[in-house]
């Protein structure tokens, strides 16, 4: 448990601390993947007829599946051991995070829930003995972190994660369509953004399903994106490039934003109601455990 207090967000509060890793691993048994890389792995084989060749064994660690120890060596030695497969049927969860400059916005920022969001999941995958990677997601594919494996994966992931800043553009679908093509199989694809981006986020995902991958929308919202409180006459500025513009906040423009959000967050649910995917909305003044449940329970919010 030491090494999950080491990595911060800037911040006062571990990106996983001991009551979140509890409700972790209560949850990460449920969590079904239904992408399959076709890599060697080292769990059972979950796909009926799918093969799985003993390949070792190594000692048992606390919140290892139970079904994996070897009772035969353990009656043997006394000591409890996990056999390793070879299996068809490896996993890389990919987590895309959002590190725009919009996603600075909010206290405490979205970009915290996002990364604390990321670790959530690359936790339960990582306790599953699967594979987890981040990426960081602006005009493009601005960061590619090596891939983790396993429970000792942990540290390096929540290092990713910690680093991860809000700056400059973005072009979610670009980033999107780089991790495809550094994809060579297909995985968990986990998108953590508040999807505020004109360009064709929803084609770029529709390519990730058409290609294999069991996809995840993580939407990331501030309350007062929600609802607006602005009123008179301000000066707005684009937090991503930095244009500004006089507007008169009255109620009409309040209404018309607050339709267009929602036109945005029903596309998004239309989308994961389209191609089996999940769609999660996540409020920064909310604790996540809700969210990671409904993740893990494949909601579409």
């Amino acid at each position: 448990m030491a090494a999950l207090d080491q990595p911060r967000s800037g911040r006062d509060a571990p990106l996983l601390d001991a009551a979140f890793v509890r409700e972790l691993e209560a949850l990460r048994r449920r969590l079904e993947i239904r992408a399959r890389s076709g890599a060697a792995g080292d769990h059972l084989a979950r796909r009926r007829g799918g093969s799985a060749e003993f390949q070792d064994h190594r000692p048992y660690a606390p919140g290892d599946d139970l079904r994996l120890i070897d009772w035969a060596a353990y009656a043997r030695s006394g000591e409890p051991v996990v056999k390793l497969f070879r299996a068809e049927e490896d996993v890389l969860v990919r987590l895309v995070v959002d590190t725009s400059a919009s996603l600075g916005h909010g206290e405490p920022p979205k970009l915290d829930a996002a990364r604390r969001f990321a670790a959530a999941v690359g936790y339960m995958a990582l306790a599953a003995s699967e594979r987890a990677q981040v990426f960081a997601a602006g005009e493009g594919v601005e960061k590619e972190h090596v891939p983790a494996r396993g429970r000792g994966g942990l540290p390096a992931l929540l290092r990713a994660l910690d680093g991860l800043a809000p700056s400059g553009g973005t072009d979610l679908a670009k980033a999107l369509d780089g991790v495809l093509r550094r994809s060579s199989r297909p995985g968990l694809l986990v998108v953590a953004s508040d999807f505020f981006d004109p360009g064709p986020v929803t084609a770029a995902l529709s390519k990730a399903v058409a290609a294999g991958h069991d996809v995840a929308l993580v939407q990331v919202v501030a309350p007062d994106e929600i609802e607006p409180t602005l009123e008179g006459d301000l000066t707005l500025e684009d937090a991503e490039t930095g244009a500004t513009v006089d507007v008169t906040i009255d109620p009409a423009v309040i209404e018309a934003y607050v339709l267009r959000f929602a036109g945005l967050c029903e596309e998004l649910r239309a989308f994961a109601r389209r191609h089996g995917a999940t769609y999660v909305r996540v409020r920064t003044d909310e604790r996540l455990e809700g969210a990671v449940r409904r993740f893990v329970g494949r909601s579409v919010d």
